[in-house]
């Protein structure tokens, strides 16, 4: 048997956590007054459009770094292989003028030696002995010929070496064109990718840029509307409260029927008895109603804070329940390490007073390895 990790069960404090958090975000959104009556951060808008404009200049001085990196290292590509050309050039010259200097020693060695097959000798035939003889009949037949054929391979040999050595550098040469090809080929790639990159965010900027400004400008025309709405209504109640039968203290009129009469301003004596008794009984059923709308108010928050209660209630009891489970858990996880701990201990002690009893000694080891053999 093995120690096992039990995994603990928190969805029911996930769940309690996201529904305090979406009532903690509702209520954010209900009271701020700002977010609710203008709908837009134009300052969280403008420093957005800072920070674009930071990044944009970075990109563009990263961009600018790149690019002198670029053409310094293509300076040094180019130079290098102009170096190289140069002493390739040098190195064929120098090798040329050997040849040519190796070449003019042994045609002045041949001149001033005078070789035509052997040496000759200056002594007197009967003076030497046969010991002494160094030119034999038949010999140095043909000796200048074989020389000439063999100045004449030697240049021709020193001739295909040259045109290998020269074709072997064009080779060189043109597959260093390639790779330098092949090179600013990609350079010119990786400028037009990075220039439809640049073309592509500014784009995308200037999108955001107008958008921005359009909803600042319907934000602003929107405000604009609702100051003038507001100003007009004023003014529409203004004028309603000046031409008001309050203030001109009219006596009744008729005004073709369209509404109830007039007073006359000369013949009006106050108020009569019914229309005060219309107005207390007015003003008596809006204080009902408001005292009724109060009631109302109290009793939905009464059972909004009843609800609340519920749910801390019930949070509170998930989250003893959960406590309570972990630990039952942990008191289980003990009880099993414990009898684990005796099952290991009683198995060593078997191991140690039963099983290994006849433990070997010292005798047994030295009995072995004690001869040649």
């Amino acid at each position: 048997m093995y120690k096992v990790d039990l995994p603990v069960d928190r969805s029911i404090e996930r769940a309690v956590d996201r529904r305090r958090s979406a009532d903690a975000a509702r209520k954010s959104r209900i009271l701020n007054t700002r977010l609710r009556v203008m709908g837009l951060d134009l300052d969280a808008l403008n420093k957005q459009v800072q920070e674009k404009k930071l990044k944009k200049n970075m990109e563009m001085n990263r961009d600018r770094a790149f690019d002198k990196l670029r053409e310094y290292h293509n300076d040094m590509l180019l130079q290098q292989d102009a170096d190289g050309s140069k002493k390739r050039a040098a190195l064929r010259t120098d090798l040329t003028q050997y040849w040519a200097a190796q070449e003019q020693d042994s045609q002045d060695a041949d001149i001033k030696c005078d070789l035509k097959g052997a040496f000759s000798i200056s002594f007197p035939e009967s003076e030497l002995g046969p010991a002494s003889m160094q030119i034999f009949q038949g010999e140095g037949i043909g000796e200048e010929q074989k020389k000439r054929e063999q100045m004449k391979k030697t240049q021709t040999d020193l001739l295909a070496q040259m045109q290998d050595n020269e074709q072997r550098l064009l080779r060189d040469k043109h597959r260093e064109m390639l790779i330098s090809k092949e090179l600013v080929h990609q350079d010119f790639k990786r400028v037009q990718l990075q220039a439809l990159e640049m073309e592509c965010k500014k784009d995308a900027q200037i999108a955001l840029h107008n958008g921005n400004q359009a909803l600042a400008a319907a934000q602003a025309e929107k405000m604009k509307e609702q100051d003038r709405r507001e100003e007009m209504q004023n003014l529409a109640e203004m004028f309603h409260t000046l031409t008001s039968d309050m203030m001109t203290e009219a006596a009744e009129r008729d005004v073709g029927g369209r509404r109830p009469p007039r007073p006359l301003i000369d013949r009006w004596k106050g108020m009569s008895p019914e229309q005060l008794s219309a107005i207390h009984r007015k003003r008596e059923e809006q204080r009902i109603e408001r005292q009724r709308q109060r009631h109302a108010e109290k009793v939905q928050n009464a059972a909004w804070e009843l609800h609340l209660l519920k749910l801390s209630r019930e949070a509170e009891e998930g989250d003893k329940r959960a406590e309570d489970l972990r630990r039952e858990k942990r008191i289980q996880m003990d009880h099993y390490n414990k009898q684990l701990a005796r099952d290991q201990q009683a198995y060593q002690e078997f191991l140690n007073k039963k099983l290994y009893t006849n433990k070997p000694t010292e005798d047994f080891f030295t009995q072995f390895n004690t001869s040649s053999r």
